[in-house]
């Protein structure tokens, strides 16, 4: 059945149509190309899932134009790159696909999930997916809230179509970024364009769920969806594929502002560490038992070594200088390696290996990666090493989890002699928990979430890992009870 006659756009704001395609030049003697019959569409370069960088797509190489029949139209498309900022980003037209499966992720397939479990009328669905198999979606606009595109379909005027999504408050957002920092994979996901499905559990509704989308249509269809939106639901899968970013652009947030106040919250918590751990005040003599007129007391011991090093000053920038941020890390380094030398009179960094040095110097700094400087360390220090920024990223978390011990854990996999880990395991099971499974000094829950780890200096180690993923980051502190490692991880009710 033929689409319905197009009415006017409702909703969101007016965009203007692009101007016709130029005639060709007079006296050239070539003819107009004849225009492809409806429904099959001319080849288009693949388009990658990313925010449009060039101008508007030509009306010639469209297939919203290929459609609308012999006679030139003015056609509409949301392709406007020059109107792109942090909360509007438009995508390219995906070229035509095969197949009925359009997202591999699972996040974009609870996109389609949400989708089809709220649809009305399973064949209009089926409709929608021909239509974006077949490329009938034009260039698609993201903002906070909105998904906007051309559909084109059999009619020669393409529709404007338009999928609503609740945007969240700034009390969601604050429980989500407490989440993202609290734990250093999910970052690392983060920054590689992965969605841990922890981090879309943790109490926020991210993902949609049956009937959160509110599909719109200029067409005269009342269908929920009509098949020109669940075309556009369809192909947004595939942007959400591609950038989980999209998808909390649509809740609200870009990425720039969420990477921003991720960085800002880790240096708060690193602050907030670091001033509780404050130096005692040192110890004096009062200026008025110096003046006055009694005989002097002896002189005060020598100061003890200060509880902690100092800061460096901040160096700045000048042209063809060194790196002020290199600087400020090396004087940072030799400061801390000083007051050790001071303290015990050993140089704890003078055994390590290279790759050891490394993961201290990038666990020495707060944000875990996400500062252009910091992100800039963890590249330079990993290439170095010749590892990836992620095995850097894993390899601090061990880091900071027991230092040069807590890395050995988290790389050197060891065969404890009998006693403390065979002791292990019925521990474990008086606690109600359930039976670990051994292997070397390894000890995993069923469920594949959660691993102890022996160390040789005797002490338990925790690490969490999204279930069915042998992904495992150090997670909590180390205690000598196994029972006690766990307790410290703070999320009893998912032992």
């Amino acid at each position: 059945m033929p689409d319905p006659a197009p009415s006017a756009p409702t909703g969101g704001p007016a965009l203007p149509d692009p101007a016709p395609a130029p005639a060709p030049a007079a006296g050239t003697g070539t003819p107009a190309p004849s225009p492809p019959a409806p429904g099959h569409l001319p080849p288009r370069r693949p388009a990658q899932p990313s925010s449009v960088n060039a101008g508007p797509v030509p009306v010639s190489a469209s297939p919203v134009a290929s459609a609308a029949g012999s006679t030139p139209r003015a056609v509409r498309s949301m392709a406007a790159p020059d109107r792109d900022h942090e909360l509007r980003r438009t995508f390219p037209p995906f070229p035509p696909r095969d197949g009925d499966r359009f997202a591999e992720s699972w996040w974009g397939n609870a996109w389609v999930g949400a989708l089809e479990q709220g649809a009305l009328d399973v064949k209009r669905l089926e409709r929608g997916r021909g239509y974006a198999g077949q490329g009938h979606v034009d260039a698609i606009t993201v903002t906070p809230g909105l998904v906007l595109a051309y559909v084109q379909g059999s009619r020669p005027r393409p529709y404007r179509v338009q999928v609503r999504l609740r945007t969240l408050d700034d009390t969601d957002w604050d429980r989500f970024l407490d989440a993202a920092a609290d734990r250093p994979g999910h970052i690392a996901a983060l920054l590689d364009k992965e969605m841990p499905q922890s981090l879309a559990e943790c109490g926020v509704p991210l993902l949609p769920g049956p009937g959160d989308l509110e599909p719109r249509c200029s067409c005269p269809d009342r269908g929920h969806p009509c098949k020109h939106a669940a075309a556009l639901c369809y192909q947004t899968a595939r942007l959400l594929d591609a950038d989980p970013f999209v998808l909390l652009l649509l809740r609200g947030r870009g990425e720039r502002e969420l990477l921003d106040a991720l960085s800002r919250l880790s240096a708060t918590r690193a602050a907030r560490a670091a001033r509780d751990k404050g130096p005692a005040p040192l110890p004096g003599v009062r200026a008025a038992e110096v003046l006055a007129s009694s005989p002097l007391p002896p002189l005060p011991a020598p100061l003890p070594p200060p509880a902690h090093p100092e800061q460096p000053p901040a160096y700045p920038a000048a042209p063809g200088g060194p790196d002020p941020f290199a600087l400020d890390q090396l004087a940072t380094d030799a400061a801390a390696r000083a007051h050790a030398l001071l303290g015990t009179g050993r140089d704890p960094v003078g055994q390590l290996t290279f790759w050891q040095d490394a993961v201290r110097l990038a666990a020495a700094r707060p944000g875990a990666g996400l500062t252009a400087g910091s992100r800039s360390l963890y590249a330079s220090l990993a290439s170095a090493a010749g590892r990836t920024p992620s095995e850097l990223a894993r390899a601090v978390a061990a880091w900071r989890q027991g230092g040069l011990e807590g890395l050995a854990v988290l790389e050197e996999p060891w065969d404890p002699p009998a006693g403390r880990f065979d002791r292990a395991r019925p521990l474990l099971l008086a606690a109600d928990l359930p039976a670990f499974r051994p292997w070397r000094n390894h000890l995993t829950h069923p469920r594949g979430h959660l691993q102890l780890r022996l160390g040789r200096d005797g002490l338990w180690y925790a690490y969490e890992s999204e279930p069915g993923h042998d992904d495992w980051w150090p997670r909590g502190t180390p205690d000598p009870d196994p029972v006690g490692a766990l307790t410290g991880l703070g999320v009893p009710g998912d032992f």
